[in-house]
């Protein structure tokens, strides 16, 4: 019998498929939109502020929007606006609004504005909630491994967009 009578199939397919994946973990990675919007809204029309003064997820409204970063953000209240627009990266979600979890082991997702959590007064948004439940296990080193990922990240310029001034 020949070497490869010998050689079972399972270890052939297992070899190349680490070839595979070792190839395509070398390529880089396309760029993303800096921000996670649907039609130019942020947080799928979600007010950023309320998760940190109401606790819990409220639409934003069409009539109460400003642009920051690039994106259009809605909110519930001209109280919450102008928080907002006094200090825009104390209430904007981390990682541009992308799942936190899939960040943290370097993929892209969307989010579900209802699976959310604060950590260190840092809105953070996942996927779903079985992304919410992963990420919740370990909070704080999820965050580190997302702030490494997200700033290796490519994304696409927004040029001046970034500090674009918010209009109330």
């Amino acid at each position: 019998m020949g070497l490869r009578a010998a050689i079972p199939l399972s270890a052939v397919l297992f070899v190349a498929f680490l070839a595979g994946r070792s190839m395509a973990d070398d390529r880089v990675a396309p760029p993303v939109a800096a921000v996670n919007t649907t039609n130019g809204i942020a947080l799928k029309g979600y007010d950023p502020v309320a998760y940190f003064t109401t606790g819990k997820p409220t639409p934003g409204t069409a009539e109460f929007s400003s642009s920051w970063n690039g994106a259009s953000y809605r909110f519930a209240s001209a109280a919450n606006l102008h928080l907002f627009a006094a200090d825009p990266e104390e209430y904007a979600p981390q990682y541009g609004g992308y799942c936190a979890y899939a960040i943290s082991i370097n993929r892209i997702a969307d989010i579900d504005p209802s699976e959310w959590a604060i950590v260190d007064h840092k809105l953070y948004l996942n996927n779903n909630t079985f992304s919410q439940a992963l990420w919740s296990l370990n909070k704080h080193g999820r965050i580190i491994s997302g702030d490494r990922n997200w700033a290796a990240l490519p994304k696409t310029s927004t040029d001046n967009l970034a500090k674009e001034a918010i209009v109330p």
